[in-house]
C-alpha cells in the first residue's frame, strides 16, 4: 500500500511548529478588567472612548482590547496632569 505524502508533510510541519517560540506579547485586556483595574464603571471607559479622553483601546472584532501597557501609561500620565495642574 503507498504511503500517503501529505502525512510526512504534516509531520515535517508539526515539527516546524514546535520549534517556534511563542509570542511575548502580554495579554490584552478586556474592558471589564480596565474597569476592574481602574474601579470605575464600564460605562465610564466607554464614555471616554467616544471623547477621546481614555486609555487606547483596541477593536477586536466586536469586542474592545486594551494593553496593560498602555493603560498603565495613561493612568501615571493621568496622574502627573492631576499633580500640576
Amino acid at each position: 500500500m503507498p504511503r500517503s505524502r501529505t502525512s510526512a508533510a504534516a509531520t515535517t510541519s508539526r515539527a516546524r511548529v514546535a520549534d517556534v517560540a511563542p509570542p511575548t506579547v502580554e495579554r490584552l485586556w478586556t474592558i471589564g478588567e480596565v474597569s476592574a483595574f481602574l474601579g470605575i464603571p464600564i460605562a465610564t471607559l466607554h464614555q471616554w472612548r467616544y471623547l477621546g479622553t481614555g486609555p487606547d483601546a483596541y477593536r477586536v472584532g466586536k469586542h474592545l482590547r486594551y494593553s496593560p501597557v498602555a493603560v498603565q501609561a495613561w493612568l501615571e500620565s493621568e496622574c502627573r496632569r492631576e499633580v500640576s495642574a
